[in-house]
């Protein structure tokens, strides 16, 4: 787990994607691994594919070599390895995730129909299936705005709680404010008090982030309730913000393949980059969160 893993677009690579991976292997002292994946040729041994196959593998070195001049320039003494493979990119990256600290990849924003059937789609498969935390950066970060804040959506689900601890690990290294928000979809027929369930809420939200006070005192907590779905009021809530923390499986529902339909609306309307954290329990090298039995990942090496 010594690496960041960026994966190269040889059609359309993210600039804010790069930058992103290549600050985030400097905060951490991390290897940052440049890897560029070249479909399966489909149609045999036809003359017309096989040309294709030529061209597709030149622009991926083309593409991988430009990555790499860039992230030297913006930071010479990091440490990058690259690398091409052969392989539909989604699933090369997925495999590759299982080494790695972080998955960092930039966001087209296709269509649904595109994301679910063609080979082209990265981010939603990559981010349904890797076993570590994945960044897609459809928009850049804000950071221009002051105080820095990260966002984490928390819902009291398992990899909620990853989320928050991953949330926290993360505005530490960043000097940045953590808010912490639950959005609370009430049921338009419910029957309960609303202020009675309004303050239930709050308590699960405060022992959701209990005990991280102590453990990272650097990073000031901030916790809030909101109403509405939760696509909208967490896409508003990071709108300022340097990222977007949510776990994979929520109690949002689901849109297939194992992501949670929060998560899959957030990638195409947060308007910063969005964290998605899977969840740790099966996970080894794992901590016990403050005040509770669930995991938390060690302090980053190298800082």
């Amino acid at each position: 787990m010594n690496e960041i893993l960026l994966g190269v677009d040889p059609r359309d690579q993210s600039v804010p994607a790069l930058v992103w991976a290549a600050d985030e292997a400097v905060r951490r002292g991390l290897v940052l691994r440049l890897v560029v994946a070249v479909p399966p040729a489909h149609d045999g041994l036809r003359y017309g594919a096989l040309a294709r196959q030529s061209a597709l593998r030149m622009r991926a070195e083309s593409a991988i070599a430009n990555a790499e001049d860039l992230v030297r320039y913006l930071h010479d003494g990091l440490r990058i390895v690259t690398e091409r493979v052969n392989g539909t990119p989604a699933t090369v990256l997925r495999d590759m995730a299982a080494h790695a600290a972080l998955v960092v990849v930039g966001s087209r924003r296709l269509g649904r129909a595109a994301e679910m059937l063609s080979e082209s789609s990265v981010a939603v498969p990559l981010t349904a299936g890797a076993d570590c935390p994945v960044v897609v950066v459809g928009a850049p970060e804000h950071t221009a705005v002051y105080p820095p804040t990260l966002v984490v959506g928390v819902d009291g689900s398992e990899s909620a709680q990853a989320a928050v601890a991953f949330a926290v690990e993360e505005a530490s290294m960043r000097e940045a404010r953590l808010r912490a928000v639950w959005v609370w979809r009430r049921p338009v027929l419910a029957h309960d008090d609303a202020e009675g369930g309004l303050a239930e809420r709050r308590r699960l939200l405060a022992e959701a982030v209990a005990g991280w006070a102590e453990r990272y005192p650097d990073v000031a907590v901030s916790q809030e309730v909101l109403r509405g779905h939760p696509v909208e009021q967490l896409a508003l809530a990071s709108q300022e913000s340097l990222s977007l923390v949510v776990g994979r499986r929520g109690r949002g529902g689901y849109s297939g393949m194992r992501l949670g339909s929060t998560v899959h609306g957030l990638l195409h309307r947060a308007p910063c980059p969005v964290i998605t954290i899977p969840s740790r329990s099966t996970s080894a090298g794992q901590t016990t969160r403050p005040g509770s039995t669930g995991p938390v990942p060690p302090r980053p090496t190298g800082l």
